[in-house]
Formats: structure tokens, sequence, C-alpha cells
């Protein structure tokens, strides 16, 4: 029988017996180790009129916000545990530590709601084994947590143990009710101004990581699965910085290029090809960013290469001028694409550039809003996201994209095979829209400029 059921322990099965003289040496002589320092968060100050306006949309109702729990990964091992993003937005926890905690806003009368946090507490060393025998929540094995006392300086936010919350009648929970969920999307579509410096950090760490593969490029032609060497160079630079990924990283060569989330990253590279690379950072905060660059892997493009390049381009231009408070939210997709199926009407590719034919060749959207999750806010109802308008302080993504399949017999075969995509972070303003991500060069030139001094071609 599984030693948790019983016990309350989760341990393993190769896990050495404790003698009883043994336990009783481990639980005692233990030094106090209180936090360090001001262990406020920074968001504290932001998190109460969050939670304010959540639950002005719930009067008199209980609502429940879970981190998540652990999942296995395979048997015994977890897979590395990031809280649920509503979760880390009303508390500003954001740490693997949360596992398993939740967020209750209690109806409060009057006065809305009372914020509720129920955290699973240190493991105690004067009594009990779970320090030093719970591979999942034991200190020794895991790491410290704070106590309730450390919980609530952090947050701001009352505290209790998480063994309580078994005891409380239902409520709305955020994992399993649409409404709740949707309206937990709705209200960060509008970021503020402490959410947008953390999405320019981002922004700025990935930056550092395109830097970073260019700079490796030579090292990973020389392995089997180049592929796989960028995404671990990208990797290194996504875990020194913040989180870690804020996603799967995508670093696809020659036609693995035309699929669209290409992650098995197994390929080589080879110079006469394109390098696909969208990748973002994930701060610590959570908040990503989301950048796609295509690179020639020899350092320069060919004129075919140049050619699918430059039409993306401008489709992505004028994707980026349609940005505006006030432009219907798909009004940047349409731009980009009108310039796309021009093109590929003058490359005699189609007939005509009306109708939805282009589609064989870009099929997805151009872009979507950006935040704590890579597709945020993806829970927000239609008429607030897909079919509602632009705000200033949403920050969004413009993606357009050429994908022109190595088997595609509509296409000269010079093309076919060539994947190109070039995606940008941007904030919607009074006036238009600025470029988070501008620090990475976009046009070919440019491209090719900032290639050869990072590698010295």
């Amino acid at each position: 029988m599984d030693d948790s059921i019983t016990t309350g322990i989760r341990a393993a099965s190769h896990d050495l017996p404790v003698s009883a003289e043994l336990a009783a040496f481990l639980s005692g002589r233990w030094a106090a180790t209180p936090l360090p320092g001001d262990i406020r968060l920074p968001v504290a100050e932001l998190t109460p009129a969050r939670r304010a306006r959540l639950s002005a949309r719930f009067p008199g109702e209980r609502l429940v916000i879970p981190a998540g729990e652990l999942k296995v990964r395979s048997n015994d091992c977890d897979y590395r545990f990031r809280p649920h993003s509503a979760y880390a937005w009303l508390t500003g926890l954001t740490g693997e530590d949360q596992a398993g905690h939740v967020l209750v806003l209690e109806p409060d009368g009057p006065h809305g709601h009372e914020p509720v946090l129920y955290v699973r507490p240190r493991s105690p060393r004067d009594g009990g084994d779970e320090f030093y025998r719970d591979r999942r929540h034991g200190e020794f094995w895991v790491g410290r947590r704070p106590d309730l006392a450390e919980a609530e300086r952090m947050t701001g936010i009352r505290c209790a143990h998480l063994a309580a919350h078994h005891k409380l009648p239902p409520g709305r929970d955020a994992l399993t009710d649409p409404e709740l969920t949707s309206v937990l999307s709705e209200l960060r579509l509008v970021k503020d101004v402490w959410e947008v410096a953390q999405l320019q950090l981002a922004v700025d760490h990935t930056v550092s990581g395109f830097e970073d593969v260019v700079q490796a490029l030579p090292r990973a032609f020389a392995h089997p699965r180049g592929e796989r060497w960028i995404e671990g160079v990208f990797g290194l630079r996504a875990r020194a910085e913040g989180n870690g990924t804020g996603y799967e990283t995508i670093a696809a060569s020659g036609a693995h290029a035309c699929v669209l989330h290409w992650i098995r990253n197994d390929g080589p590279l080879d110079p006469g090809h394109l390098l696909l690379l969208d990748a973002g950072v994930e701060t610590d905060t959570l908040y990503t960013a989301d950048i796609t660059r295509t690179l020639p892997l020899s350092g320069r493009f060919s004129s075919v290469q140049r050619q699918v390049y430059e039409l993306v381009l401008a489709a992505q231009e004028a994707g980026i001028a349609a940005l505006k408070p006030g432009a219907r939210f798909r009004d940047f997709h349409q731009a980009c694409m009108r310039v796309i199926a021009e093109g590929l009407a003058d490359w005699g590719v189609l007939k005509s550039a009306d109708g939805d034919l282009h589609r064989r060749y870009t099929l997805c959207s151009s872009g979507h809003m950006l935040g704590l999750d890579v597709h945020d806010c993806a829970k927000a109802r239609a008429a607030a996201y897909l079919d509602g308008v632009l705000e200033e302080g949403q920050v969004l993504t413009v993606e357009p994209g050429l994908y022109l399949q190595p088997d595609d017999e509509t296409l000269p075969v010079e093309l076919r095979g060539i994947g190109v995509r070039i995606e940008d972070d941007l904030l919607v303003t009074a006036s238009g829209a600025r470029l988070l991500s501008g620090a990475l060069p976009r046009t070919p030139d440019a491209v090719e400029a900032w290639m050869g001094e990072l590698i010295g071609n």
C-alpha cells in the first residue's frame, strides 16, 4: 500500500526505514530560521484592488481560486509546479511551494469579501516526520516554506492552515466554474503599470536569449540534433534569469518551420536553411514574453528566403499599424492577411487575393493576448476578446507567418519547405502601440548585420 495513504507522508519504496532512536534524534535541537528582511511582495499593494474587482462581480458568493495540484510525471517524480495564473494574479504568490494552496473569497456582508489564503505551513521540526520523510512537501526534500505568519506578511492576506479548507462549504471554483473562469480572464485583459514592467523584463531577457542562440550556432551546427542544442541554450538563459520558458521552445530548422508548434527539436541544422525560433522567458512573477525570429543559418538570406521573409514582414507591419484603442481585435489579423493574400497572388500562387484560400499557407491567427499566460486571458468570452475592441494597456503579439509545406504541389519547387514567422510583443497605447521587443532586429538587412556582429562573420 502507498505509504502516503495511511500516514500522509509521500515516501518511496526504496527509502530507508527510520529507527525510533533516529526519529528522536531528528526531532530536536534545530535553530530558529525566520525568513530574513522585508518579505512583503512588491505586488501586494496591487492585489487588493484586483480582488475587489472580482468581488464586485460576485456579491454574496464564496469564490474559490486554487493554485493547482502537483501532477505525476513518472512513478514518484512530479512535473515542476507552476501556480494557476488567476491565483498568482490575486495573491502575488508564484513559487513552486504553492502546490495545493487555495485562495478563498468569503462573503463579508456589505463589505464584499474577505480573502483567506489556505496554505500548507512549514514542516514542524519538533514533532512528526514530514520534514525529513515527505518527498513532496518535506523541507529536507523540497526546501523551506513560509509559516502562516510569514505568508501573511508576504501577501497581506489572512492565512489559515490548508487542512481547514476541506471543512468549508462549496463555492464557485475557478477551475470548474465557467462564469468565474471567464471573469478572471476578462479582468486581466488590461495590464497595469507593474504588469507592463514585468512583461518588458521578460522581453529583455528573451532578447538576451536570442543573442545567446546566435552566438551558439557554430557549436549547434556540429551536433546531430542542433535544434535541441538551440533549445538548451535558450533554456539556460530562461532559467538563469527567470522561472524558465513561458512555453515549450520552438527551434525549427528547414521544413520543420512549417509545423506551427514544432517542439520535438530533434533535427540537425543546415547552413542553407532558415531557423524559426519561437521562444519566451517567463519571469519569476510568471509574466512571459513570446517572440519569434526566422534566421538564415548561413548568416545571409538567399533570394527566395528573402522574398518570403519580406512578405511576412510587410504583413506584420500592416498588422502593427492597425493596433490602436477602439480598433476591433480582429482588425490587425485581417490587415496581415490582406498583405499575405496579395503577395501570394502577385507570386502566382493564388489566382486572386479575394476569399480565404491564403489560409492554406498561413494556417492560424496572427496574434493573441499576452501576460501571465502565453495565450493570456484565453477563457474570456468572445464579446470581451475575439469580438471585442482593443483598449489602452492591453499587451498582445503580432505574428503573421507563411508555412510553405515541403510536399505542397500548389507551390513552385523553390518555395517548398520554407517557413517564416515574425512575432513581436506590443503594448496598446493611447495613440497606437509600443513595440516592447524592438531591441531585436526585424528587417532582413538588420538581421544579417546583427548575426554577423554576434558570430563575427
